[in-house]
């Protein structure tokens, strides 16, 4: 049995690696594989010959799985859950932190990004503290293994970028209460090479 995590960790901790995050729900549906991965066909005509040409979606093979048990079939199915869950919630935080950064690159101080920041962060909290709060724990850190991903930055160096060093390192002693590492790297080669795959076939609609 899968077991949600407190508000104060799987609501506020969330909250604040996803300060950036702006989203709508039929932006979601649009980011899905099935629509990113449609096929486009032109053609060239050289004089009484019609070539079509095709642009078609890249196919990933892969061996198929094999469980050594049920435990670990049960893992697997639970990691292609939490994947297509937050998958197209990363990829739309890292557009959130481009507009973010552009946007307070064009407030000339310190004191003007904050109250820019604080009427944004309220505003992103009013509209999607249900989906975060909704989430189960391996989501919630799923979505900081796919941050990583995604922007080659550690939940700890998010916080840092966007609140403080000072909130950074009281994030990271929260997480550590509950056995978890903000600073911890995705590594699709090695300890993350499961999610990578998932991570792979979904985004090429293959699974």
């Amino acid at each position: 049995m899968l077991l949600r995590v407190p508000y104060r960790l799987s609501g506020t901790l969330l909250f604040v690696l996803m300060g950036v995050f702006s989203l709508y729900a039929e932006e979601i549906e649009r980011l899905t594989p099935r629509q990113e991965n449609m096929s486009l066909v032109s053609y060239e005509v050289h004089g009484s010959d019609t070539t079509y040409l095709a642009s078609l979606r890249e196919v990933f093979i892969y061996p198929p799985m094999r469980f050594k048990n049920k435990r670990q079939e049960r893992f697997y199915w639970r990691t292609v859950r939490d994947v297509k869950k937050c998958l197209p919630y990363a990829k739309l935080i890292v557009q959130d932190m481009a507009y973010a950064d552009a946007e307070m690159a064009k407030l000339s101080t310190d004191k003007e990004r904050r109250i820019w920041w604080r009427k944004f962060e309220r505003s992103l909290f009013k509209k999607y503290e249900k989906d975060f709060r909704n989430m189960y724990a391996s989501q919630g850190r799923m979505l900081m293994k796919l941050l990583d991903r995604e922007t080659d930055k550690t939940s700890y160096e998010l916080i840092q970028h966007y609140k403080s060093k000072a909130a950074a390192n009281f994030w990271q002693f929260i997480a550590k209460l509950f056995k978890n590492d903000l600073k911890e790297e995705y590594d699709g080669n090695d300890k993350d090479r499961i999610t990578e795959r998932i991570i792979v076939l979904v985004e090429a609609g293959e699974l």
